[in-house]
């Protein structure tokens, strides 16, 4: 339940479910596998409570679907053909970017701003949900989508974090209103994380009596997360976001 909740915000259940597991006994790779089974549905629930916040956003959804799809199989693909330490090395510093990244976004984009042509400054939003859904309601950029497959093969394969850095490449676009952010970005982990729980799903890597007690779990926690993120201050989510961020990567990073 605390990790669907923490999906929810802003990524990292995994962080509380995979050391669980290997605690429990459970082999590292079946343990990442069986993780990522019994998180599915937590983010069919975080979706649901989210749903109102990315209306508006269909060709801004329907993009990210394809390259996360994608991603996702490839990820799930690499954590049954390669060994997990050499990719686990770079783990917590992917964590402790994205989250850098996700933390200067804001004072960054307000200093290109003011360093724009005379006029312009004034766009910046701190959060309106209005302009979020003027810039969702028209195709993504390319750019957002090649990252989105970089993002969701790291996703596939193990995932820690991965709401961060989808999180960090949202407000690096230009979104601002944290709510829609999240919702995108809960649909984007749900498409990747579908896709590579399905391929694990036919492998003898997960512990099912194990994952679908998780599984339970995972969804009260992927809703009461959304439902209780949307009535909070934008400013207190965001820095719980960062919180999250920090503390992974340095546990990730001392965990290796």
């Amino acid at each position: 339940m605390v990790a669907g909740i923490m999906n929810s915000v802003a990524g990292a259940g995994t962080l509380v479910t995979f050391p669980v597991l290997v605690a429990a006994g459970i082999p590292p790779v079946d343990a990442n596998a069986t993780s990522t089974v019994a998180l599915v549905p937590g983010a069919m629930g975080s979706m649901w409570g989210y749903r109102r916040h990315i209306e508006g956003s269909r060709p801004w959804a329907l993009g990210f679907a394809f390259p996360s799809i994608a991603g996702g199989a490839v990820g799930a693909w690499l954590l049954l053909v390669t060994p997990a330490d050499r990719f686990k090395a770079l783990v917590p510093w992917l964590v402790l970017g994205a989250t850098f990244l996700f933390l200067i976004q804001r004072p960054a984009m307000r200093w290109l701003r003011r360093h724009q042509a005379a006029g312009q400054a004034s766009d910046w939003y701190d959060g309106d949900p209005t302009r979020d859904i003027a810039l969702t309601s028209t195709r993504p950029p390319v750019s957002v989508l090649g990252y989105q497959f970089a993002v969701s093969v790291y996703g596939g394969y193990f995932g820690a974090g991965v709401g961060i850095l989808m999180l960090a490449a949202l407000g690096f676009m230009g979104l601002g209103n944290i709510h829609r952010m999240n919702g995108l970005k809960n649909w984007g982990g749900l498409c990747m994380n579908f896709v590579a729980a399905a391929m694990f799903a036919f492998t003898k890597l997960v512990h099912w009596p194990v994952a679908l007690a998780m599984a339970g779990g995972a969804v009260v926690g992927g809703y009461i997360g959304s439902r209780t993120a949307q009535r909070l201050p934008q400013g207190l989510v965001r820095g719980v976001i960062i919180a999250i961020g920090l503390v992974s990567g340095v546990l990730l990073l001392f965990s290796r």
